[in-house]
């Protein structure tokens, strides 16, 4: 297999746990500098603050809604500021890898809402039901009709697990079945089940669905670092890790960072099957029903199954005059918006930011990075009379864990070009830098953006 570190207690928790050596040491100095950029620097003057006496409604408690509303409240001077959503905990989403795979307790990825919510923020919590653009109005689950002159979506994704028949979120953990995307309850569970399963080892089967996906390079980081987990368990030669793709001939949608991943499962013995649909699982049988096209279905006995859900847009948004008509973004009812202004393209008081735009990409918390900042100055400048003009390049940020101590930092835009802006990180070769960003640059950066600083 070409690695010669020696095997680990397959229970160990990370290594950053430990002491840093010399080089690790050299690295945090050398990243030090970079937290400032990744955070944001510090605001110049402020501009003076518009005054209106608009309502602005915003839909969804997650990074995006929650930033936006910080920066409008910012911007704005007497707008009423509205966020509907009922969810009381905040999740730092983009750290569940993290604890699906053993480098972070659970603790670090739970927050509360309300810690981050801007001073005078009405703060209706129920989920939305429905919205109706024409009467410029929201329902919630509770029957409220809550009006706006201005709307923010931000409702992020709807994870249809009722797509792969007999998947039991409840039984993430047991019978080697994991998946660390619906909760952080679920990405603890995920580890359960990985450290059992590298303790003996066998088969592992890990999935990738065809439908847009929020943090798409998840599926690969627990690919690679299931293998890692079992070198360090000592069980990777009676072992088989297998990636099953939905899609064709692909496993991500930037050809370099698809090229590189594959070229690296290649080395490491991690086999690839394209076209494979996850169908249904049987959980106290251990097997996973792939349907494959012009063939039977395939039945494949697992030890352990990563599973991902294939995604749509929340039914709100779907079943709504919001959603996409036509193309193919469509079938998954995203947000109908304009891909570089993110203003709606028949609604022009609407705008999106995050998960549900039906954009090309940009389905990570680094995009909404970019782009909640572009969505609250065109809303700003809309409801000044102007026309909504700073544009989003649709940048993207996966990092992707290649294994213990050392992780790829791929950066993008809309057209899958590779946009590196952190010096000394080459965005195709892992570092043990790009691994620091992850663990922990990252969620400090994530937490700025939540509060409107970045």
């Amino acid at each position: 297999m070409g690695d010669t570190r020696k095997p680990r207690d397959s229970g160990q928790h990370a290594a950053l746990q430990s002491m840093p050596s010399r080089r690790e040491w050299l690295g945090m100095a050398a990243a030090a500098p970079l937290a400032v950029g990744l955070a944001g620097a510090a605001s110049p003057v402020k501009a003076a603050k518009l005054s209106t006496k608009a309502h602005i409604v915003i839909v969804g408690g997650g990074l995006g809604g929650i930033a936006i509303a910080n920066r409008l409240s910012s911007l704005l001077d007497g707008a009423r500021l509205t966020l509907i959503d009922a969810k009381q905990e905040h999740n730092y989403q983009p750290g569940y890898t993290l604890v699906g795979t053993g480098i972070w307790p659970v603790e670090k990825v739970i927050n509360r809402n309300a810690d981050y919510h801007p001073s005078g923020l009405n703060w209706i919590q129920e989920m939305a039901a429905g919205f109706d653009p024409q009467s410029n109005t929201v329902i919630t689950a509770g029957g409220q009709k809550v009006r706006y002159d201005y709307l923010v979506v931000a409702t992020g994704t709807h994870q249809d697990w009722s797509l792969i028949e007999g998947m039991d979120v409840q039984a993430i953990g047991s019978n080697g079945l994991a998946s660390v995307y619906p909760s952080p309850q679920a990405a603890v569970d995920t580890w359960k089940a990985m450290q059992a399963f590298t303790a003996k080892g066998g088969e592992a089967v890990m999935t990738l669905p065809s439908t847009p996906l929020k943090c798409a390079g998840a599926p690969l980081k627990l690919t690679f670092m299931v293998r890692d987990r079992l070198l360090q368990a000592g069980t990777l030669a009676k072992s088989k890790v297998t990636f099953h793709s939905a899609l064709k001939d692909t496993v991500f949608g930037v050809k370099p960072v698809n090229d590189n991943v594959l070229e690296r499962w290649v080395k490491l013995g991690i086999d690839v099957a394209y076209q494979h649909r996850l169908k249904a699982v049987d959980i106290g049988g251990r097997k996973a029903t792939f349907a494959v096209p012009d063939a039977p279905d395939l039945v494949v006995p697992y030890d352990f199954l990563h599973a991902v859900p294939p995604m749509r847009a929340p039914d709100a948004v779907r079943n709504s005059d919001l959603a996409i008509k036509e193309g193919p973004m469509a079938a998954g009812g995203w947000l109908e918006v304009d891909k570089a202004t993110l203003q709606h393209k028949r609604y022009p008081n609407v705008f999106g930011v995050g998960d549900i735009n039906g954009t090309p990409r940009g389905k990570t918390a680094a995009t909404i990075k970019k782009s909640a900042p572009i969505v609250a100055h065109n809303l700003v400048e809309v409801i000044a009379g102007r026309q909504a003009a700073e544009q989003f390049d649709g940048y993207t940020s996966c990092p992707l864990l290649i294994r213990e101590g050392s992780a790829l930092l791929v950066e993008f835009d809309y057209e899958g070009r590779l946009v590196p802006s952190l010096p000394g990180i080459e965005p195709l070769q892992d570092s043990f830098l790009a691994w620091l960003m992850k663990v922990r640059l990252l969620k400090p950066a994530y937490l700025s953006v939540l509060k409107g600083h970045a």
